[in-house]
């Protein structure tokens, strides 16, 4: 039953009251006298008693009236909610409930309907609010919750805190009376806040907080034992310099000396130590966060982004010793293949192997063609066999290896060599905004034959290198970079005008432009003046030339918003108006009136 019909009833119960309370008083009021024929007034008894037997019969039809209506209402008041009922069936199955969820874990229940101008999704959010704020209490009492019903709504609150609220709406989507409902509710909410209490509660936070500081501890101890523990190490490999190390010759070469070979075991062994050191910190960081049920999947995450990468190399080198065995094979045959050949070129050069129509002072240079035929085969054979051999890098690679055998023109040795010196020239760089020409773009790749720009339409525009070489190229982001790039646009304005308004109107136009920098401030520089205007320059600082277009667009809008507010017109290039009543041409914000 809605709000505005209790309250009818309620009015109709007092109006019966009222009017019988009346007639109650009438009828007491006047005392009845004895009928005799020597009272004169006998006549005005009659009369009083058919008055009274009146006023009864009209409060009887009153009742009766009342009761008609309240039968009345109550009726349309219960056809009222079938239809509300049978529309709230038909929307359940589309209608997703938006589920009230506190720290991540089950869902406790559903709103569906507004309530009090406040949306499903308002409601659940609220509750969710008051329920984690209430479960972080230390002297929290689950069982103190209690429902305060009034005539549509009941309330489960717990002190003043409201936790939720349901209406006899809710009820129509739970299926059930809207008591029942809250009382459902209530139990599930208990049953929540005693779980928080278990999880927040001022022990289990104690005993957190010691594990906290026992890993820190722990893990400072770890750090003094392993700073320790490595220290000993350094010092032994100190006292081999002297006693089990020796130079490292390659013929009359001396490569390592005994200080140099104390030194590179010194570095691998502050290596050691910074690797065992991380690894204790890649343990002990996540337990930290593993502590607080905050922090949790916080922890969680860590873990996975420590153990993905190590699990990923762990099975790739399992997963890659076969390939490993056969390019171990591989390059094992060629090297003897090469000494083989060394041999035999050695025998021929000194005559001791003569082949017919083969000169010997032809075996060095057949021996180098052979030897870098081989190693060319090698390769090839390899190449199948190496990680990541089917990705775009190593692909490009073959690529450019074959073009530059196969395609020995001068074209393409010239883009090589253009290529080589603009790379260390260095006028630009991959992602650089620069102006080649009439084209103007970013720098997107970069390679030996030819370099690619990808305009502001995104288009791909391939430029020979050699063709780079002979042209003119500006660089916007290597000046943005640095200084800031000036962006400029020009405005004329009437002489009817102060330049001071026209310079704080373009000036504030700027600043109100995304990407458009306030230091270095804009400044406005008067390029002319014209027979029938002056000519205005902007010139505001950026650095993120890649937007060029849209700063520019932005710009352009912010100057006719803030010239339009003004009241300013843009005469540009020019405008003619006779001022004879005609409108004027500043602009007015539709969405402003």
């Amino acid at each position: 039953m809605s709000q505005a019909m209790k309250s009818i009833f309620s009015c109709l119960k007092y109006a019966a009251v009222v009017v019988g309370l009346f007639s109650t008083v009438s009828v007491k009021a006047q005392p009845v006298p004895v009928a005799s024929e020597s009272n004169p007034d006998s006549a005005y008894v009659v009369s009083l008693l058919d008055s009274l037997e009146a006023a009864r019969i009209s409060e009887a039809n009153t009742r009766m009236e009342l009761e008609h209506l309240k039968y009345t209402m109550v009726s349309a008041d219960s056809i009222k909610r079938e239809i509300q009922r049978r529309r709230i069936d038909s929307l359940r199955m589309f209608t997703p409930g938006i589920p009230v969820i506190v720290e991540d874990e089950d869902t406790l229940f559903y709103f569906y309907c507004k309530r009090g101008g406040y949306t499903p999704q308002q409601r659940a959010i609220m509750a969710q609010e008051a329920l984690e704020s209430l479960g972080r209490r230390f002297n929290l009492q689950p069982d103190s919750v209690f429902i305060d019903d009034s005539d549509n709504v009941s309330d489960i609150m717990y002190d003043n805190v409201v936790i939720a609220s349901f209406t006899d709406q809710d009820a129509l989507w739970a299926g059930i009376p809207q008591d029942s409902l809250a009382r459902e509710r209530r139990q599930i909410i208990v049953s929540e806040l005693q779980k928080l209490k278990e999880e927040h509660g001022f022990w289990r936070l104690l005993k957190r907080i010691f594990y906290f500081v026992l890993v820190i501890v722990g893990q400072y101890f770890l750090f003094r034992l392993t700073i320790w523990l490595f220290g000993k190490l350094r010092r032994f490999i100190e006292s081999m310099k002297d006693t089990r190390l020796h130079p490292i010759m390659i013929q009359s070469y001396e490569l390592l000396d005994t200080q140099k070979q104390v030194n590179l075991l010194a570095f691998f062994a502050n290596v050691g130590r910074y690797l065992i050191m991380g690894l204790q910190l890649l343990i002990s960081v996540p337990l930290i966060f593993s502590i607080f049920p905050q922090t949790e999947e916080l922890a969680y995450k860590l873990l996975g982004y420590i153990w993905s990468p190590i699990r990923g190399i762990l099975v790739g080198i399992v997963e890659y010793v076969p390939n490993l065995i056969t390019i171990f094979i591989i390059c094992l045959s060629i090297r003897y293949l090469i000494r083989l050949f060394r041999y035999l070129c050695g025998e021929i050069e000194s005559e001791r192997l003569k082949i017919p129509g083969f000169y010997p002072d032809w075996a060095q240079p057949t021996f180098v063609i052979i030897r870098l035929l081989l190693y060319a085969f090698m390769i090839a054979m390899i190449y199948p066999y190496l990680p990541g051999a089917d990705k775009g890098v190593f692909q490009g690679i073959s690529v450019f290896v074959g073009l530059i055998i196969s395609l020995g023109s001068s074209t393409v040795i010239g883009n090589v060599i253009s290529g080589w010196v603009i790379t260390y020239m260095r006028p630009f760089r991959i992602g650089d905004r620069i102006k080649l020409n009439d084209t103007v773009g970013d720098i997107i790749e970069k390679t030996p034959l030819v370099t690619r720009i990808r305009t502001s339409k995104n288009e791909i525009v391939t430029m020979p290198n050699s063709f780079i070489m002979s042209s003119q190229s500006v660089n916007y982001t290597s000046s943005a970079r640095e200084y800031g790039l000036i962006l400029h646009t020009e405005v004329s304005i009437g002489y009817d005008v102060p330049w001071r308004t026209v310079h704080r109107l373009l000036i504030n136009a700027a600043l109100k432009t995304k990407d458009i920098l306030d230091s270095p401030h804009p400044f406005v520089l008067e390029t002319s003046l014209s027979d029938w205007y002056p000519v205005y320059q902007l010139n505001a600082y950026t650095r993120n030339p890649q937007r060029m277009a849209a700063i520019y667009s932005e710009l352009h809008q912010n100057i006719q918003d803030c010239f339009n507010e003004e009241g300013v017109e843009i005469l540009s290039p020019q405008y003619v108006a006779t001022r004879d009543g005609n409108a004027s041409t500043v602009v007015t914000d539709p969405q402003k009136e």
